[in-house]
């Protein structure tokens, strides 16, 4: 008897993770869209996934650092455009989250983060961190800030690909 009560407990677990890992899709979704968007250069495509409400909160390592309210990621957009000059191949590469916790309809996840990029020609890169907050309205889920928390871009050698290998 203590077998099978075991056996239903695991298949309890197992498929209470499982729908866990299923809402956890709705709430990445937006992140992941994020990143692709802003990969392919599509502005728009990223603002999507934004909520464009007055809480709305993103600070960054570009000056002035932090934007809030509906038209921040617009701002940021624009700040992030004009520090540019030189800047080419962007590439943002987003890892598992190592942090994901739901309440409700808010969700909180960070997630390791690679940043590639030539600047004037050089490739450079930076590892950081990103931590978001989502919520989900009507229209599902949507990002309502985000920090970026990385360290200084280098210069990628052969030395420094072989040492990430």
């Amino acid at each position: 008897m203590r077998e099978l009560t075991f056996g239903i407990v695991v298949s309890l677990l197992m498929g209470a993770s499982a729908g866990a890992q299923t809402s956890d899709a709705q709430w990445i979704t937006p992140i992941q869209k994020f990143i692709d968007s802003f990969n392919k250069g599509d502005i728009a495509g990223a603002a999507a996934t934004h909520a464009a409400e007055a809480d709305l909160v993103i600070i960054d390592e570009v000056p002035p650092f932090l934007w809030r309210g509906a038209r921040a990621f617009q701002q940021w957009s624009n700040n992030l455009g004009n520090q540019k000059q030189g800047i080419t191949d962007q590439m943002v590469k987003i890892g598992a989250p190592t942090r994901t916790d739901l309440s409700g309809d808010q969700a909180y996840v960070v997630a390791p983060i690679v940043y590639t990029f030539k600047e004037r020609g050089v490739p450079m890169r930076e590892s950081a961190q990103m931590t978001f907050v989502l919520r989900k309205g009507p229209g599902g889920w949507l990002i309502h800030g985000w920090t970026w928390t990385g360290s200084k871009p280098t210069a990628i050698t052969k030395e420094s690909t072989t040492k990430s290998k």
